[in-house]
């Protein structure tokens, strides 16, 4: 069985794990400190970072990209269009919602509102591409929940706990994107792709007293 070897709130794992449990797969799954490295994960691990893959024959693949790219490979049922050019497109789709995943932990650490707001404006960037590309349909790319669905539920998922506790709503402006957000939420891929600790730790981290969106929590 393939293993992925996880820090508990990084959103490069979370990409990962939903495609697996949107693909029914099985796979173990091992949590690591990142403040606390193991010596095997850093020797297994090229770039020191979360998530890899360690395969049943021990080969070890790392970035989430190319890892998800093996999943839906290796993996039934396709995420990806059979389409070259639109299966390219969704490639660069997804691309730019995991661009943004460390925009957002930056943005959610913000120690107060001028910050905030300023590292706000990238995020906000990214969703209004996303809000102008969006056609209306359930997901991205129609009724079908798709690989970029699946890179944008990070993104999506930890804007609607931000919300949730601290009432603060990044995604507010833009309406197709706050739709696809409750589309890709009721599919359950979140809660399924995180620990059962996902919130208390992601809470503890991004809404303590030293960041703006804990202070003002509800």
């Amino acid at each position: 069985m393939i293993k992925i070897v996880s820090f508990k709130i990084c959103p490069f794992v979370q990409r990962v794990t939903a495609l697996l449990e949107a693909k029914n797969a099985s796979y173990d799954i091992e949590y690591i400190e990142l403040s606390n490295k193991p010596e095997w994960f850093l020797k297994a691990s090229p770039n020191g970072q979360v998530p890899i893959l360690m395969t049943e024959s021990d080969e070890v693949l790392f970035e989430s990209d190319a890892i998800s790219e093996y999943i839906e490979e290796t993996v039934p049922d396709a995420f990806f269009s059979a389409d070259p050019i639109k299966k390219a497109q969704e490639r660069a789709w997804s691309y730019l919602a995991a661009k943004h995943y460390l925009v957002q932990c930056s943005t959610q650490r913000s120690k107060d509102k001028d910050i905030l707001l300023e590292r706000s404006e990238k995020l906000a960037e990214a969703f209004s591409k996303l809000e102008a590309k969006l056609t209306g349909n359930q997901f991205f790319g129609g009724d079908s929940l798709g690989m970029v669905d699946i890179a944008w539920l990070p993104l999506l998922h930890r804007a609607s706990i931000i919300e949730e506790y601290s009432g603060y709503d990044f995604i507010s402006q833009f309406p197709k994107v706050k739709s696809l957000q409750k589309n890709i939420l009721e599919t359950g891929l979140a809660e399924k792709s995180v620990s059962p600790d996902f919130i208390d730790k992601f809470t503890a981290f991004y809404l303590s007293d030293q960041t703006y969106l804990g202070r003002r929590q509800k």
